[in-house]
């Protein structure tokens, strides 16, 4: 499972033992097509990395974007705990690599470069977010 944790941006940058670490405690999850894998407003649950298949997001009730192989949603709620700001639904069968919140906080707390390595993606999801308000 390291292998497609490595290629997914959040991950690019950490090290191979902070990898290691949170490949071992992913696990592979299969998602029938129209299965709504994260409701909007719902409970975190944590993140999603799409190994196979294709998603819609959602927001209001309306399309947003696609998601395909390689894509990825959940990563700000598996950090922040908030609620999951869009809903995200399988447009067909689909497989995710799954890591909960209550997986990630102890591989972060014991792999803190991780943190470390996730702070510049997140800082530029934050200006790409400002830029598209402004």
């Amino acid at each position: 499972m390291e292998e497609p944790l490595a290629a997914a941006e959040p991950f690019e940058r950490i090290g191979k033992r902070a990898l290691r670490s949170l490949a071992s405690s992913a696990k592979s999850v299969e998602h029938a097509e129209g299965h709504h894998v994260v409701e909007e407003g719902g409970t975190p649950l944590g993140f999603h990395l799409i190994t196979e298949g294709e998603a819609v997001v959602e927001v209001g009730g309306k399309q947003r974007r696609q998601l395909r192989t390689g894509d990825y949603f959940g990563l700000i709620s598996l950090i922040d705990g908030k609620p999951r700001s869009a809903t995200v639904r399988a447009t067909t069968p689909m497989r995710t690599l799954f890591i909960s919140p209550w997986v990630f906080g102890p591989v972060l707390e014991a792999e803190t470069t991780i943190a470390r390595d996730l702070l510049p993606m997140l800082c530029e999801l934050l200006r790409d977010a400002e830029q598209r308000d402004s």
